[in-house]
């Protein structure tokens, strides 16, 4: 997957969120969205992953040299975001059900092994609502790594994890993400530091 960008600008209202990006994400290689908390992060992964429009400027995407619907890119990506809601009246048992209606599993992944890299045995049947802020985040991790898509993006992916969530996380980047189209929205350090690309949104301010 390969995703051009041409002049891309962003505002609201009349104020430019960034302008003038001309940038391109390349399959297999991984890329960090850097900036302070409100500078646009968010709003430029959310043009990139189709479901914001630009205000300016051409984006493209194609996956194996044909080009890619806008419409239709959401079905080439994961996503894990605070933004991002899980169903909360389902178990843990029933989200994946219902995520994986939608997705395929990653090669050599199934529903029990991914209940299992989740290490909750005893919140499978527990409904979503009553989840820690941390155990949500732990499973809207777990399903965007293990669907099968040629890209994964993150925005503020150890939001409400400890010390050990965050290393759980690391190594979801180590099994899962190799090969992938990656993208991180962060400002620390630790999140994307196996990203061998950095974008500044700060470079794209008027």
């Amino acid at each position: 997957m390969i995703i051009t960008l041409q002049n891309i600008g962003r505002r609201f209202n009349r104020d430019w969120i960034f302008k003038g990006v001309d940038y391109t994400f390349t399959s297999g290689e991984s890329y960090a969205i850097l900036g302070p908390n409100g500078s646009g992060k968010s709003t430029l992964l959310q043009v990139l992953n189709g479901s914001l429009s630009p205000s300016i400027g051409q984006i493209d995407f194609t996956n194996d040299g044909k080009a890619v619907e806008i419409d239709t890119v959401f079905t080439h990506l994961s996503l894990a975001a605070p933004y991002l809601e899980l169903i909360e009246e389902f178990t843990m048992s029933e989200m994946v059900d219902f995520h994986f209606r939608f997705k395929s599993f990653k090669q050599g992944m199934d529903k029990a092994q991914l209940i299992e890299l989740l290490n909750l045995p005893k919140s499978t049947n527990k409904l979503i609502k009553y989840f820690s802020s941390g155990m949500k985040q732990r499973l809207k991790l777990a399903l965007a790594f293990c669907a099968d898509t040629p890209m994964l993006m993150l925005d503020e992916p150890t939001s409400n994890l400890d010390t050990q969530g965050v290393d759980w996380y690391l190594n979801l980047v180590q099994q899962f993400a190799a090969g992938r189209l990656t993208i991180v929205c962060s400002n620390q350090e630790h999140e994307y530091s196996f990203c061998n690309h950095k974008l500044s949104i700060v470079d794209y301010k008027v």
